[in-house]
């Protein structure tokens, strides 16, 4: 099934109509998770509790018709409940695979730092090749296969960081805010007078593609062009992370190459056949914020990630 960009950007105004049935605000979360979908990339969602990241998680799943799986990952979690294990099975005197919540499509990795490193390393593989080892056999996960991790920043006590290996798998950082006076308005007004937990379907969310269609819109980005220009502005824009006295870590090939992936998809959503300076200006911060380490004494001055990216981007100098 081929698909125009025209049909992709329809397809993407269709899936957020659906999310809003459920979803009040948060409208550049969503238009991130699509652009992650179509890039093919995982999201970090992190926000204090309470602001929706679960249900938006599965409220983006239903709209998309997918299998929507969910860990809710503790302390004593280990990778085989991730992923699962061959059991003996008598009858037959076979070991038989019983299948982890990995295997689905869409995958709520619920408070991932709450988990040891060694358990969240279970997702590095599924995460960049799309498939699980397990006692040396190989099976594949779908290939509309997404992450979506959530991690509360506010407490520090009981939760293990996020080793780097495993932050660079993510395509964006997303910070989920708190609503303003007149979103947090219309959430009381439509759950205050609910009674019990409430699911994307409750409220009318249905699905309006699947994983074949998602796929075709996946394919779609092949009409994007990236001019040369460009690359060379997202190469300078990540090499300059490196060169920055405020860093003692900077961004790898690897971001480069997935914020102009991402920047793809972004003009994709837009109906656009060709990546413009802005696409990748709206997407260096989220792509670039967790692959960066503060030196220690910016640390100290309390600088501020967010805002160093945005100087980067400011005075990396853009083609017209």
């Amino acid at each position: 099934m081929t698909m125009t960009l025209d049909a992709v950007r329809s397809l993407a105004d269709a899936i957020r109509a659906e999310i809003a049935k459920a979803i009040v605000g948060q409208e550049v979360m969503v238009d991130k998770l699509l652009v992650a979908m179509l890039a093919e990339g995982h999201v970090l969602l992190e926000g204090p509790p309470g602001t929706a990241k679960t249900f938006l998680a599965n409220a983006f799943a239903t709209a998309l018709g997918l299998d929507f799986g969910r860990i809710q990952f503790t302390p004593d979690l280990l990778p085989g409940d991730i992923l699962g294990s061959n059991l003996f099975n008598f009858q037959t005197s076979q070991f038989t695979l019983t299948r982890g919540p990995i295997f689905c499509d869409l995958l709520l990795a619920d408070e991932i730092n709450r988990t040891p490193p060694k358990t969240q390393a279970a997702l590095l593989e599924a995460m960049q090749e799309r498939r699980v080892t397990l006692d040396g056999e190989t099976y594949p996960l779908p290939a509309t296969f997404m992450v979506v991790a959530t991690q509360n920043p506010i407490e520090n006590q009981g939760v293990y960081p996020l080793p780097e290996a495993q932050l660079d798998r993510f395509l964006f950082k997303l910070l989920v805010p708190y609503p303003d006076e007149d979103e947090e308005a219309r959430i009381v007004t439509t759950y205050g007078q609910r009674s019990g937990p409430q699911r994307p379907a409750d409220l009318g969310v249905q699905a309006v593609t699947n994983a074949a269609g998602i796929g075709a819109a996946v394919a779609a980005l092949d009409q994007v062009t990236v001019a040369e220009e460009i690359t060379r502005y997202v190469v300078r824009l990540v090499r300059a992370t490196r060169d920055h006295g405020e860093l003692v870590v900077g961004a790898s090939p690897r971001a480069a190459v997935l914020l102009a992936g991402a920047a793809r998809a972004r003009a994709a959503l837009e109906g656009r056949s060709y990546v413009i300076p802005d696409d990748v200006k709206a997407l260096a911060v989220p792509v670039l914020r967790h692959r960066l380490t503060l030196s220690p004494a910016a640390e100290i001055e309390g600088r501020d990630m967010e805002a160093l990216v945005a100087e980067l981007v400011e005075s990396t100098e853009a083609p017209r």
